[in-house]
């Protein structure tokens, strides 16, 4: 799959690609809207990324393109640096897919592609396994190993493994995991995130033997982390 991105921020740029890039997609960054505009003439894409200005006027130019889009079907996301609600229905009612305020997460921006795709009928293939550090997931019996050994989790537990194990190195906010495994409308305290997060770490019995831990960040969450024996 690959995506086209017209970004002006080199920090969410580079936040984009990299999460992009892990998710298996293959990225080309754009530096103008004319390199944008020439490249999607002459060249197929499965998605484009926009960054829009900070204001309406900023945008003006790309919203204009936009308008007169006439006959073609590749998907837009829109992001923004600004929360600013005249922005986001300006890039809806333009004919953009998704529109997203930055920063975003890792986990979401990639969910949010994906879901942009499965819309447009620009499917991906699911990934349905992964093997990280002689742990294994399997998405589809929803079954979790370690050196072919099976370790029981609950149906939370599993859902909490896969974010963690299909995102290594990038932080989880407790507000993206009480959503992925609550749902969005759930309150869920964090001292509830905390327990299952101590349960799962236990029952994986993860730590620098197995090379596989769960850091904790006040401010930003929880989030894999790989080690090595002679790691200090």
């Amino acid at each position: 799959m690959n995506i086209a991105c017209y970004i002006r921020s080199n920090s969410v740029s580079e936040h984009v690609h990299a999460s992009l890039r892990r998710a298996g997609f293959d990225c080309e960054r754009l530096l103008s809207e004319t390199s944008l505009l020439r490249l999607i003439r002459r060249k197929n894409f499965d998605l484009i990324l926009i960054e829009m200005g900070t204001t309406v006027p900023d945008s003006e130019s790309i919203i204009s393109w936009m308008n007169c889009r006439f006959g073609e079907s590749t998907p837009i996301m829109m992001f923004s640096l600004v929360q600013n609600a005249d922005l986001a229905a300006l890039a809806l009612d333009s004919g953009a897919d998704d529109y997203v305020t930055m920063p975003i997460e890792s986990v979401e921006l990639v969910a949010r592609v994906h879901a942009i795709l499965r819309r447009t009928g620009r499917h991906t293939a699911r990934r349905r396994t992964i093997s990280l550090m002689e742990f294994t997931l399997d998405n589809e019996t929803r079954s979790f190993s370690y050196r072919g050994v099976e370790i029981e989790l609950t149906p939370r537990e599993f859902t909490m493994a896969w974010l963690f194990f299909s995102t290594p190195g990038i932080y989880i906010s407790r507000e993206t995991i009480g959503n992925a495994i609550w749902g969005v409308d759930s309150e869920i305290a964090g001292r509830t995130i905390e327990q299952h997060v101590y349960k799962l770490r236990k029952k994986l019995q993860l730590g620098t033997e197995r090379g596989v831990m769960i850091r904790t960040a006040y401010n930003q969450g929880y989030r894999l982390e790989l080690y090595t024996k002679n790691q200090g």
